[in-house]
């Protein structure tokens, strides 16, 4: 059990930390604001602190400065709804031991913690953390598609071999990543995740390769680049098609020498990193437009890992929910609720562009917004798609703009569930469907329909 405590000036934010501390079974005290927190640091005697940034009167920055100073070994976490570049490299540079944006994330809070706790030295609460951090990164299903990933991953992980994963937002890129990572010898090294579209192109550099003092306005320090960060781990380029060619160009190098440079440096470092890329991007239609190397492209690409999307494998959708219920109960505290059939059954009709994710936040809803002892198929229509399941339609096809493409795309998702109800046996699929066989398989060919 570790001792936490909290200081942010917002009710809901402290709440919030709170509960899931507590659920974890540390001891957590709790401060509204700068000065409350200075005092009570010296009679807590934290293992962590978690510190807001933004309060008023003493800001979390002078906060910080002022606890290191008395105590040169605490552990900070800083804690911003305005997080910018700036106030990170400031918080760092006084001392901070991570940096969170809200909104927070149950997952990353215990992550961050798990960190901070193995710097601690507290094992046994490590231990501990890290199965229930595991717990998060399960791959759920049984479905065919996602027994070929398992069996790619299973395969894989052991390997130095780079992967790299493809899929639409929302498939379980990120948790594939981390299965790869712990089946590998590397599992007990660092795993350091870099999304290359959420940071500025002119930062993804530094970013990756860290800089040295003085090399550009805001470099107030040395800094390691993720690369060094992930040295004798797994480095995770998220998102690597939005990545700049002249990054590209680095992390070519990097991979091919097993060196970098920091941003601003002259001399070369060694790191041993093995890189797993993922990509919701068509990489071969971004090299075609000179848009990505296609060096680095076949660098990436030893092991290819293809995420198939939640409407192509629904028959995981009952096994996903009762996963996401268990973890839901466990995690948010959200009281348990049964699903029925009806409502399993609704949920399985729906398109699902967002994924996996657009099923967890609707399990999460349909628990919360439910009104009776368990959520029925009329919590479904009511509450999913902006009610557009009442007409048995896929939540997705409502969201299309024309009406040509509106046809296009339900003309497909009825073919494809027809065939899917026929075990793919196309002749009975289309004397059910009163249409020629041939118009059938033009129709196949037309969508690219595949079996499953």
């Amino acid at each position: 059990m570790a001792t936490i405590l909290i200081i942010d000036d917002e009710e809901s934010i402290r709440d919030a930390l709170r509960q899931v501390f507590d659920y974890e079974g540390h001891e957590v005290h709790l401060s509204s604001d700068g000065p409350s927190g200075l005092i009570d640091y010296p009679d807590v005697e934290p293992d962590v602190i978690f510190l807001d940034v933004k309060m008023p009167g003493m800001d979390g920055l002078e906060v910080l400065e002022r606890i290191r100073a008395e105590d040169p070994d605490a552990l900070v976490v800083m804690i911003s709804g305005h997080g910018t570049i700036d106030t990170a490299v400031e918080a760092t540079r006084k001392g901070a031991f991570d940096f969170l944006e809200k909104p927070l994330d149950t997952d990353r809070l215990l992550v961050t913690l798990r960190n901070a706790l193995r710097v601690r030295g507290l094992s046994e609460s490590v231990e501990r953390l890290k199965s229930e951090v595991e717990i998060h990164y399960e791959i759920v299903g049984s479905s065919y598609a996602i027994r070929q990933v398992l069996e790619r991953v299973e395969k894989t992980g052991p390997a130095e071999a780079r992967v790299l994963i493809s899929g639409e937002n929302g498939t379980g890129k990120e948790l594939t990543a981390r299965a790869l990572h712990r089946l590998s010898p590397r599992s007990e090294g660092p795993f350091i995740e870099v999304n290359c579209a959420a940071i500025p192109s002119e930062l993804i550099e530094s970013e990756l390769f860290g800089h040295v003092k003085g090399s550009f306005t805001g470099a107030v320090s040395d800094r390691a680049g993720k690369f060094e960060q992930a040295d004798g781990g797994t480095l995770f380029l998220d998102e690597v098609g939005d990545m700049s060619l002249a990054a590209q160009a680095k992390v070519l190098r990097a991979l091919e020498e097993g060196k970098i440079t920091r941003v601003g440096g002259s001399g070369s470092r060694t790191v041993d990193v093995r890189v797993i890329a993922a990509t919701n991007k068509n990489l071969a239609e971004a090299i075609e437009a000179g848009d990505f190397r296609e060096d680095l492209f076949y660098r990436l690409n030893v092991v290819p890992i293809t995420m198939p999307p939640l409407r192509e494998r629904r028959e995981d959708i009952p096994m996903l929910i009762t996963h996401f219920l268990a973890r839901l109960a466990r995690t948010e505290r959200v009281a348990p609720k049964a699903f029925s059939a009806d409502a399993v059954e609704r949920l399985g009709g729906l398109d699902w562009p967002g994924n996996v994710r657009e099923l967890r936040n609707t399990v999460e809803r349909l628990l919360i917004l439910s009104s009776g002892a368990a959520v029925e198929a009329r919590d479904v229509v009511q509450l999913v798609s902006g009610g557009g399941a009442q007409e048995g339609l896929p939540g997705g096809l409502l969201g299309i703009e024309t009406f040509g493409a509106f046809k296009d795309a339900a003309e497909r998702a009825f073919i494809l569930a027809k065939l899917r109800e026929n075990d793919w046996n196309v002749s009975e699929a289309a004397r059910r469907m009163e249409m020629p066989r041939s118009n059938l398989y033009k129709k196949i060919e037309k969508y690219g329909l595949e079996r499953g």
